[in-house]
């Protein structure tokens, strides 16, 4: 997977978050979106995930070395990211049966092994909404992380991790960066982002 931003901006009402904003995402790589809180990180990520119109510029999309229509970006999406919800109602392994049929998982795994994975063994039967939340952010993250996705999308993704927790998330990172996969970490967290090889800084792109 491959993204082209070219002079790419936000704008609600008067105000633009960011414009002018060019970068070349290449499959196989792993690239940081940094800037404080509310600089407009994860208005970046909503745009280059296809669910967020840009106000100017543009994407393309390629795959394969061919061209991909936005439309078809969600397929090919993994997203991780503090403001997505759960179905809190389902059980552990409802909820994996149920994600599982909409977005497969990496070749070769199945349910039962991404939860041990996750480390989550004892609350196979547990409903989600009984979840603690560094539970919560586990599970949100090995989702994305083992999905069958050419593209990672990674919005703070220690959120609700003690040190543990980050550490599993850095482990696991580092075993799904595949030759062709592209990643896209959120942050302003250094130990989150500190594999990437490329960084873009909203507060370039703001005047």
């Amino acid at each position: 997977m491959q993204i082209k931003a070219h002079g790419l901006g936000r704008r609600y009402g008067r105000q633009w978050i960011f414009k002018g904003l060019s970068h070349d995402f290449r499959p196989g790589t792993a690239t940081a979106v940094l800037g404080p809180n509310g600089a407009g990180k994860s208005t970046l990520l909503s745009i280059l995930a296809g669910q967020l119109l840009p106000t100017a510029g543009e994407l393309t999309y390629t795959l394969g070395g061919q061209p991909l229509p936005v439309a078809e970006v969600p397929r090919q999406l993994a997203y991780c990211a503090p403001y997505l919800e759960l179905p809190e109602d389902f059980t552990l392994l409802e909820l994996l049966a149920f994600h599982t049929r909409l977005k497969p998982l990496r070749p070769g795994l199945t349910p039962a092994a991404l939860v041990e994975l996750m480390y989550l063994q004892k609350a196979r039967h547990q409903p989600v909404r009984e979840f603690s939340s560094g539970m919560k952010q586990r599970l949100k993250l090995g989702l994305a992380l083992y999905a069958a996705a050419p593209l990672l999308l990674l919005d703070e993704p220690t959120t609700n991790l003690d040190a543990t927790g980050a550490a599993w998330y850095l482990e696991h990172v580092a075993r799904v960066r595949d030759a062709g996969r592209l990643v896209i970490v959120s942050s302003n967290v250094p130990a989150e982002y500190a594999f990437c090889e490329a960084q873009v800084r909203i507060t370039d792109f703001q005047s």
